[in-house]
């Protein structure tokens, strides 16, 4: 396949590039940093600076995960601006490019996250469920779906993937709360019992391929493990494969400092992934302690 991607240098969209090249397909990454390109995604994949470098080159389907990181800054307004035109007017501007093109992909498959279901608290929450609130995470991802798809309107396929955090040891949230768990400091956010979906980075690159290669597959889709846990839970497990403990809580009322962030860490969603298990996915990591076990070598 010819795939396009952006936000290729991100931690989900190097591990697709690796992937992928080592499947034969062929790549391109737009970003800010072209010639960066080749080093942090693989030899053979072409990064662009600007999607008019494609030409009139074809595309079999393009996968849209550009976006600033939303959890490791304060939002101030500045930021808030940031973080909408990387994901929004980003989109906005693919869908721009791709409208000029009378041979377009098949398929569109644009991120999202959990957050855009909001703070559920114990509700179940499958691809049906509606936002529980319009705080400004989910404020954001809805923006992002929305502008992803437009493209419908252009007779290209939209999958639209709702990503919870993911477990990696290359990016994301593990690394920043290993060393402080390694110090035997680590425990829960607030009280604990928020739920907190997750999924390994095994897992989110085959089921993005898995989306890609069906073409019946269209809409939202969870991209969670099939057993989320409260964050009580995490933290003792993490602890567990660590072999420290993990019962220093974090209180409520320090995180609730950094403002209308804090409640990405005190709320949470008890997020199954029901459409991609109905589609017949299979999840490699279903249960926490052993994707920690594997990502962190203690088996």
């Amino acid at each position: 396949m010819r795939i396009l991607l952006t936000g290729g240098t991100g931690l989900i969209g190097r591990a697709l590039c690796h992937y992928w090249r080592a499947r034969g397909h062929d790549l391109w990454v737009y970003s800010r940093r072209p010639q960066q390109v080749p080093a942090l995604c693989g030899s053979g994949v072409q990064g662009l600076g600007d999607l008019n470098e494609l030409g009139n080159q074809p595309l079999d389907a393009v996968i849209n995960l550009a976006g600033a990181p939303i959890a490791d800054r304060p939002w101030t307004e500045a930021r808030r601006t940031e973080l909408r035109d990387s994901r929004i007017a980003l989109t906005e501007h693919l869908l721009a490019w791709l409208a000029l093109h009378k041979q377009r992909p098949q398929v569109l498959i644009s991120g999202s996250a959990v957050g855009w279901y909001g703070d559920t608290g114990e509700q179940r929450v499958t691809e049906q469920t509606q936002p529980a609130d319009q705080g400004f995470a989910a404020r954001l991802c809805g923006a992002w779906e929305d502008a992803a798809r437009h493209a419908e309107t252009l007779g290209i396929r939209v999958v639209r993937v709702r990503t919870a955090p993911v477990l990696a040891t290359e990016g994301g949230m593990l690394p920043r709360l290993l060393p402080i768990f390694r110090l035997g400091l680590g425990g829960p956010m607030g009280s604990g019992r928020q739920w907190m979906p997750w999924i390994h980075l095994q897992d989110q690159i085959a089921l993005i391929d898995f989306l890609l290669c069906h073409p019946d597959a269209q809409g939202p889709y969870n991209a969670c493990s099939p057993q989320p846990v409260r964050n009580r839970e995490f933290a003792q497990a993490l602890g567990r494969v660590l072999h420290r403990p993990a019962v220093l809580p974090v209180p409520a009322m320090a995180l609730r400092l950094l403002g209308e962030m804090s409640g990405l860490l005190l709320g949470g969603q008890l997020a199954v992934p029901e459409r991609l298990q109905a589609a017949g996915f299979t999840f490699r990591f279903n249960d926490l302690d052993a994707a920690l076990a594997d990502l962190l070598g203690r088996h």
